[in-house]
């Protein structure tokens, strides 16, 4: 048995991963793994395998003029890896059904869980580095505090079907990597609250800027959900955004250093509250807030999470120094330069 996260220290080693490195995008089509296929590309890698359901008009705005070397069918890609033999450099494992209103676990254990082992054992048996996304869902209500601590992870209780499907699979990934059955190299990110563009799909399960944007262009107003905890205040539950553009730089660090393999935290760690979201939102627009409080919907009432907070030193004990977007600049980035112009990253 190895201990994980014994010596974590600032002191990454560059890894040099050639522009002709044959890389895996899981979610490829999707919101945050379009826009790491778009900076990869970006970085001069083009030699890459889309893998995801290729069967939604808009998801394919999101692969606009992006380059790669093939798409693969989600359901196709084990049986083609097989067939096809290639000497894969890298793997970014993005791909999950992220729908934390689908209350049906089987969807979720299908492709959350068993189609990520089935990604780890790829990469184990083929000497290859995997980075995946976990999800700051298995934390809960935040009973056992927001740390990325491994010791922490088997206590966690996740308010819904999704957050329980990603520690999951965390939980498994960690038996396995303490009894040596790893891939040379591994992180699991436990993304935040992403926001940012190449969103336009995902419907209901967008950030709260995208609906924001679409309310103010069709009513001049927002709504945000009510506080039902006297302990908040309407508008002000909290959460972790950070967007998109520093989420993917996270990624290609991690691919090209050499860091000490295990699951770290990925927000940017200040909370910040709704309020100030949908205002840097009208503030994007040039217009005055105009915000009205509503009841949070009673299917997600009780699984709803008031307060997130990364904690971010472990990724920076490592070594990561970039400073991330404050939620103004990012907010105005992302309104400004995509959403105003419906424009893809």
């Amino acid at each position: 048995m190895i201990n994980l996260e014994k010596k974590l220290k600032a002191n990454p080693q560059t890894t040099h991963l050639s522009k002709d490195a044959l890389i895996v995008v899981t979610g490829a089509a999707g919101f945050i793994g379009s826009c790491l296929v778009g900076y990869l590309n970006e970085q001069g890698y083009e030699n890459l395998i889309l893998v995801d359901e290729f069967d939604d008009e808009e998801k394919e705005l999101n692969l606009l003029h992006k380059k790669y070397r093939i798409r693969v069918e989600r359901e196709d890609f084990f049986d083609w890896l097989l067939r096809e033999n290639l000497p894969v450099s890298f793997v970014f494992h993005l791909g999950a059904r992220t729908n934390t209103a689908e209350f049906d676990y089987s969807v979720h254990k299908r492709l959350n869980v068993e189609y990520t082992q089935k990604i780890w054992q790829f990469c184990t048996e083929k000497n290859v580095p995997l980075v995946y996304a976990s999800s700051a869902a298995t934390y809960g209500a935040g009973e056992w505090g927001y740390e990325d601590s491994h010791k922490v992870i088997a206590k966690l209780k996740p308010l819904n079907p999704y957050g329980i499907s990603k520690n999951e699979v965390d939980k498994w990934i960690l038996r396995h990597a303490k009894d040596n059955q790893m891939p040379p190299f591994w992180a699991g990110l436990k993304f935040f609250n992403v926001y940012g563009p190449n969103e336009y799909h995902k419907g209901r399960m967008a950030s709260v800027i995208f609906h924001s944007f679409n309310q103010i262009q069709s009513s001049g107003k927002v709504k945000l959900f009510k506080s039902h905890k006297p302990d908040f205040k309407d508008g002000e539950q909290l959460r972790d955004f950070i967007y998109v553009k520093d989420v993917v730089k996270v990624c290609y660090w991690l691919m090209q250093h050499h860091v000490p393999s295990g699951i770290y935290n990925l927000g940017t760690g200040k909370a910040r509250t709704f309020n100030d979201l949908v205002k840097a939102t009208f503030g994007g627009l040039d217009l005055k807030p105009n915000i009205e409080y509503i009841d949070t919907p009673v299917d997600i009432r009780d699984k709803y999470q008031y307060f997130t907070e990364a904690t971010m030193n472990k990724l920076k004990t490592v070594g990561y120094t970039d400073e991330f977007y404050n939620l103004e600049k990012g907010v105005d980035d992302y309104v400004r330069n995509y959403l105003r112009e419906r424009k893809y990253y």
